[in-house]
């Protein structure tokens, strides 16, 4: 008789694992597969947005990201202070440096971040290091060496085939990145825009290299970086993409791109890590289909500018988690799933179009050229610095779930209540949260029926605030919110968490 699972998760990178630990958190029996033997060493993303962070920080592992952000800082952190007018960037569009002194650090969206500003620095293998370690705490199984070839969609169960042993599940997901297996063999649509670069990001050793100018560096023949990390570089060409993408990375491809484009003949003698990547931009128009879902870039691929692409799939991740999970359990109906496109899908069309307008203003043509100049003077303004870091870091980003509260479709804010807790610290075992900040009887009589989903969170705020109830899902966004009274408190109680018990 062959395996039975609620879920299997195909891909065991940081999208896998966090959807993987949501579910088992939720009590779902869920198994992971990868086709590699070991997780992926190769450079990738360099550091994480807000949302990401406040992710982790609801399932109390801010602890972890805080240790490794400190740790990198350290070795970047310069031995004097920066001389007056010095650029001190704190991110960048189409490597074009946000200079710190030009945001608006009063701006209300950067109120009620918390600690986790102090936590977005840290490698995507920092990332997947956590998770693996959370997945291994929360006992899934881990199947790595072990392919998807194939499965069949029976209306009521999936059966998978890993290499050559069958197992059933309630519902496979495809978190098998940009060349997806389980969305080639699901028939998910997936239009787009073909790519126009070839780009490499490498950590290498080179002679030479005390020639090439730190950050980056846009030139008549394309763009490149050096640093902050020892020996990172990554190049851009806008000769087309590479003519094999799986071909291994040698010291002599990365020496050749990075002469071209610096014209500087540095000489790079051993490379310890490298990628090819081009800017090939699709999206599913749906992320499910049947009982098979997509997360990350199984759903959406995209240049890898900015490092949106991992912020992304934990997005997605931890959006369809609970939801599934309350599925699988009978909490609610299987259309609650349905949000998970709706929800996902916008945030995924915009990350697309940053992507490609950073593709645009990074050619080297006259037009594009005046374009670049153009944005970098907006970016040079306070309005305009602000304005981009805003976007890029995440804070911006808003469900449209019906209601017209400003706070309603965004993550909690980071309240800080007289108990001494925040709002986060109520998230860790998954459950939802509702909030009563004024101490309000009829707020928790009407949550009553729910408490086997939702837990209610008596605390005043230590300074006033303009909200007396805030109901948190699983996910951390605000499904419904209150200045006072307890208006549609129970229709929101109802749409996300199914009928009262």
């Amino acid at each position: 008789m062959s395996e039975t699972f609620d879920v299997v998760v195909a891909g065991a990178g940081p999208v896998g694992l966090m959807l993987a630990c949501e579910l088992r958190l939720a009590g779902v029996h869920v198994l992971v597969v990868d086709r590699l033997t070991e997780p992926d060493p190769t450079i990738k993303a360099g550091s994480i947005n807000i949302p990401t962070a406040q992710a982790f920080d609801r399932r109390g592992l801010l602890p972890q990201l805080t240790e490794r952000h400190r740790a990198l800082m350290a070795r970047f952190a310069p031995a004097d202070p920066a001389p007056a007018g010095r650029v001190r960037p704190v991110g960048h569009f189409a490597g074009i440096w946000i200079n710190q002194d030009d945001v608006d650090d009063t701006d209300p969206a950067f109120a009620e971040l918390g600690p986790v500003q102090e936590a977005c620095i840290v490698p995507q293998q920092g990332i997947e290091e956590i998770l693996t370690a959370r997945a291994t705490e929360l006992g899934i199984p881990i199947r790595r060496g072990t392919e998807v070839t194939g499965f069949t969609d029976d209306s009521d169960s999936v059966t998978v085939w890993l290499d050559d042993t069958a197992v059933r599940a309630s519902w496979l997901v495809g978190c098998d990145g940009g060349r997806s297996t389980v969305r080639k063999l699901a028939g998910f649509d997936f239009p787009g825009v073909d790519p126009l670069i070839t780009g490499h990001q490498a950590i290498v050793e080179m002679r030479g290299a005390e020639a090439l100018q730190r950050g980056w560096s846009c030139t008549d023949t394309g763009i490149y970086v050096y640093g902050p990390m020892p020996g990172r570089i990554l190049t851009v060409q806008f000769d087309g993409p590479p003519a094999n993408r799986t071909a291994p990375v040698t010291a002599a491809e990365l020496q050749r791109a990075l002469r071209a484009v610096s014209g500087i003949p540095v000489e790079i003698t051993a490379v310890h890590s490298a990628t090819r990547f081009t800017d090939n931009t699709r999206q599913a128009t749906a992320y499910r289909s049947g009982r098979i879902l997509l997360a990350g870039d199984a759903a959406h691929v995209h240049s890898p500018f900015g490092g949106q692409g991992l912020n992304l799939g934990i997005g997605d991740a931890v959006n369809l988690g609970w939801k599934l999970a309350a599925v699988i359990a009978g909490h609610a109906p299987a259309d609650l799933l349905d949000t998970y496109t709706s929800e996902r899908h916008p945030i995924g069309e915009w990350v697309l179009g940053w992507s490609r307008a950073q593709v645009a203003i990074m050619r080297t043509d006259p037009h594009s050229r005046a374009m670049r100049a153009v944005t970098a003077e907006f970016l040079a303004t306070r309005g305009g610095a602000t304005s981009v870091l805003k976007k890029i870091s995440g804070i911006t980003h808003r469900y449209d779930l019906g209601d017209t509260h400003p706070v309603v479709g965004t993550v909690v804010p980071d309240i800080a209540l007289a108990d001494g807790t925040r709002p986060a610290e109520h998230c860790t075992d998954g459950h939802a949260v509702l909030l009563d900040l004024a101490d309000t009887p009829a707020l928790r009589e009407i949550a009553a029926p729910w408490q086997r989903t939702v837990r209610v969170v008596t605390a005043k705020p230590v300074d006033p605030h303009d909200l007396s109830g805030v109901l948190i899902r699983p996910d951390g966004i605000v499904a419904w919110a209150a200045p006072d009274g307890v208006t549609g408190l129970r229709e929101a109680l109802t749409r996300w968490f199914g009928a009262p018990a």
